[in-house]
C-alpha cells in the first residue's frame, strides 16, 4: 500500500490542506471536518485505491481505511499548515542550543501543569490561615479530606507532567501517563517495605519514591518518544492496534523501573543537594539572584529553568526557597518602580499604562509593566533589578520559604504562611524593602519624564522628515483606535501604542523594508523591525492563536527580509469569522523610545502601501 499516494488523492479530493479544519483517527479510520465542505468529492476519495469506504456521522467525515489508518493520518497531518509550522519551530529549536532546548522541554511540559499545581497551592495556603486563625483543626476530617484534595496534585505530578511531556516529544499522552502511573503504582510501594532485593529478569532494580518527582517521567516520555517509533516499524499492520501499544508498555515501564526512573531520582538528588548546600553556605545567593536577575530570565525565557528543583521541593519538602522568595522580591520591585513611574510622569497614557500595569506587577503579573514600561525607560528597570537584589539578599538571609506553588506578590502572600510563624513577616519585610529601595531609586534618579504623544487627531499626516521610521498599511480595511480593540493588553497600550484595522481582504502585507524578528507558528501573528531599528507587532484578531494555524497561510520565518508591500501572511476571513473570532488587527510600535513621537494617519480607512504612522525622534535623525 502506497500511503504518500493515499494521503496526496485524498488532500487533492477534499479541498486540499487549507480546507481540513479538524483531523483525527480511531482504530480504522480518518475523521474530518471541514471549512468548506462544498469542495470535498466524496466519490472520489471513496474510489482512491486503499480507501475501504467513506462515511458521514456526528457531524465528520470519516474515511475508513483500516489497520494502516495511522500512516495515512501521519502524512495528512504533516500536510497542514499548523503542522508545518511546528516543523519549521522544530528546526529552528535544534539550532538553538543545549540550553535553549532543555528550557523549551521544561516550558512545555509544565505550561498544562500550572493550573493543577496553583489550586492545590492555594488551598494549601487557604489551609495554613484558617488553623492559624483557629477556625479549623488539623485532625478534623473537613482538614485532612482538603490536605488530600490539595496534595493530589503534587503526589500525581508525574502523571500531569507526562502529558505535557508527550506533547513536547509527540508521542501518545495516554501510554505516557500510563507509565507514570507505573511509577506511583501501590505495588511499589509495598515492595519498598518489605525491605527485600527486587529484581526483573535478573537485573537489581533500585525502588524510589516517585511521587512528586519531575525528572525521571521527564526522560521516561523522552525514551517512550523513541520506542514507540520502534514498534510503529515493528508492528505487523493486521495486529498493530494491539501490539504497538503492548510494546511501548513493555519496553519503557521496565527501563524506567531499572534505568531511567532511577537515573532521575538521582540527578534530581545531586541538583538539589547542590541548592541546599548553596542555601547553606551562602543563603542569600539563590534569592538574590533571582531578585535581580529575574527580568532578565523572563526576557530571554528562561524563567522556567528552576521550576523543576523549586516543584520537587515544594513536593519532598512542603516548601521550596528557589524560586519564591527570590520571585517575590523581583515582582513587587517591578510594581513599585512601574508606580513610581506613574506617579511622576505627566504623560496621561504612560500614566494609565503604568498605574494599571504597576498594580498587577505588585499581585505578581509583571510582564505589562515588565515589556509596557520598564524595557522602554531602561534605568527604571536597574533600579527595580537593584531593589529586587536588595530583597531578595534579605529573603534569604532570613530563610524565607514560599509554602505553596503561586506567583508570588501581594495576593499571594498567603503562600508564605506555614509552619514557621516568622516566615510570613519576613515576606512583609522582603515586600518592604523592595518597595522602599526601589522606588526611591527610581524616584530620584531613574526616571525622567517624556511628553504627551501625538493621539492621531491632526488633519492630516504630517510629511516625513529624514531619519523617521514610515509605516505604511499593510492591509485594506477600516482604521480603528487602538482603545476601541476589545483586548486590555492593546486597549490599555500594554505593548505600545499604535492603531488597529478591520481588514476587508485576507492578506498582510509588509509595512516597510526590514526583518522578520518574530513569528509565531500559529501564523496570527509577526514582528517586524525596520531599517531604523523601530520594532511593530501585527496581531491578526483576538485570540486567534487557539485556531493553532487554521486558515492562516505564511513560509515567513524568523530572520527573513522583507519589502514594503510583500506577501507575509494570507488568511480566510470568513472562516475565521464563522469560528467566533474578531478580526480587528492591532499594529503596535512595541519599542517607542522616550524622546520619539508617534503619528498617526486621520483617515476612516486605508489600503495597502499608504501612509499609517510615523514614529519620528526628537532632534534626531534616528
Amino acid at each position: 500500500m502506497n500511503y504518500n499516494e493515499i494521503a496526496e488523492k485524498i488532500l487533492l479530493h477534499v479541498g486540499g490542506a487549507k480546507n481540513i479544519r479538524t483531523l483525527t483517527h480511531c482504530a480504522t479510520r480518518l475523521r474530518m471536518e471541514f471549512s468548506d465542505r462544498a469542495k470535498v468529492q466524496d466519490d472520489a476519495v471513496s474510489a482512491i485505491p486503499g480507501v475501504i469506504s467513506v462515511v458521514e456521522k456526528g457531524g465528520q467525515f470519516q474515511i475508513v481505511i483500516g489497520n494502516e489508518v495511522q500512516q495515512v493520518f501521519r502524512l495528512l497531518n504533516k500536510a497542514l499548515p499548523e503542522q508545518q509550522a511546528r516543523s519549521e519551530a522544530a528546526k529552528d529549536g535544534k539550532r538553538k542550543g543545549v540550553l535553549a532546548s532543555v528550557i523549551s522541554v521544561i516550558s512545555t511540559t509544565f505550561t498544562p501543569v500550572i493550573p493543577a499545581i496553583t489550586g492545590a497551592g492555594m488551598i494549601k495556603a487557604l489551609l495554613a490561615i484558617l488553623k492559624l486563625t483557629g477556625l479549623i483543626s488539623a485532625t478534623s476530617p473537613t482538614y485532612q479530606l482538603l490536605n488530600v484534595i490539595a496534595d493530589a496534585a503534587f503526589f500525581f505530578l508525574p502523571v500531569l507532567l507526562a502529558y505535557g511531556a508527550a506533547m513536547k516529544f509527540e508521542c501518545n499522552p495516554i501510554l505516557a501517563m500510563t507509565i507514570a502511573g507505573v511509577l506511583l503504582h501501590p505495588g511499589l510501594g509495598q515492595m519498598m517495605a518489605a525491605g527485600k532485593p527486587v529484581d526483573f529478569m535478573g537485573i537489581n532494580v533500585l525502588l524510589s519514591d516517585y511521587a512528586g518527582s519531575v525528572l525521571p517521567i521527564i526522560l521516561t516520555v523522552w525514551l517512550m518518544s523513541w520506542v514507540e517509533r520502534f514498534a510503529e516499524k515493528v508492528s505487523p499492520s493486521i495486529i498493530k492496534f494491539f501490539i504497538k501499544p503492548m510494546l511501548i508498555l513493555l519496553i519503557t515501564a521496565p527501563l524506567a523501573l531499572v534505568v531511567v526512573g532511577p537515573a532521575g531520582i538521582l540527578l534530581n538528588d545531586l541538583v538539589a543537594a547542590g541548592a541546599a548546600s548553596i542555601d547553606r553556605h551562602a543563603s542569600w545567593l539563590i534569592p538574590m539572584l533571582m531578585g535581580t536577575l529575574q527580568p532578565f530570565l523572563i526576557v530571554t525565557g528562561t524563567a522556567w529553568a528552576m521550576t523543576p528543583i523549586a516543584t520537587g521541593q515544594l513536593s519532598k519538602n512542603g516548601f521550596e526557597m528557589i524560586n519564591g522568595p527570590g520571585m517575590l522580591a523581583s515582582n513587587i520591585a517591578m510594581g513599585a518602580a512601574t508606580l513610581c513611574v506613574a506617579m511622576k510622569t505627566k504623560n496621561s497614557n504612560l500614566r494609565q499604562l503604568a498605574s494599571s500595569s504597576g498594580f498587577t506587577a505588585l499581585l505578581g503579573i509583571t510582564e505589562p509593566a515588565l515589556y509596557g514600561v520598564m524595557l522602554k525607560f531602561r534605568r527604571v528597570l536597574i533600579a527595580a533589578m537593584i531593589g529586587g537584589g536588595c530583597a531578595g539578599m534579605y529573603a534569604g538571609l532570613s530563610g524565607l520559604v514560599r509554602y505553596a506553588f503561586v506567583s508570588p506578590g501581594l495576593a499571594a502572600l498567603p503562600a508564605f504562611i506555614g509552619e514557621n510563624p516568622m516566615n510570613i513577616v519576613h515576606a512583609l519585610v522582603t515586600c518592604a524593602i523592595a518597595i522602599i529601595v526601589t522606588f526611591t531609586l527610581a524616584w530620584m534618579f531613574a526616571f525622567e519624564d517624556v511628553v504627551e504623544e501625538s493621539t492621531g487627531s491632526d488633519a492630516s499626516v504630517i510629511e516625513s522628515a529624514q531619519g523617521d521610521s514610515v509605516i505604511v498599511s499593510p492591509l485594506k480595511g477600516d482604521v480603528v483606535a487602538l482603545s476601541e480593540v476589545n483586548d486590555d493588553v492593546f486597549s490599555g497600550g500594554l505593548l505600545g501604542q499604535g492603531i488597529a484595522i478591520r481588514p476587508q481582504e485576507g492578506i498582510l502585507k509588509a509595512p516597510f523594508d526590514g526583518k522578520v524578528m518574530m513569528f509565531l507558528p500559529s501564523c496570527h501573528a509577526v514582528g517586524l523591525q525596520d531599517e531604523m531599528g523601530t520594532e511593530l507587532l501585527i496581531h491578526i484578531g483576538i485570540d486567534t492563536v487557539n485556531l493553532n494555524g487554521k486558515h492562516f497561510t505564511s513560509s515567513l520565518k524568523v530572520g527573513d527580509n522583507v519589502k514594503a508591500g510583500e506577501t507575509l501572511i494570507q488568511f480566510d476571513i470568513a472562516a475565521i469569522e464563522r469560528a467566533g473570532y474578531d478580526l480587528i488587527t492591532p499594529i503596535v510600535v512595541v519599542n517607542g523610545e522616550e524622546d520619539a513621537t508617534l503619528r498617526i494617519t486621520p483617515a476612516a480607512s486605508v489600503t495597502f502601501g499608504e501612509e499609517l504612522m510615523v514614529q519620528s525622534t526628537r532632534g534626531s535623525a534616528a
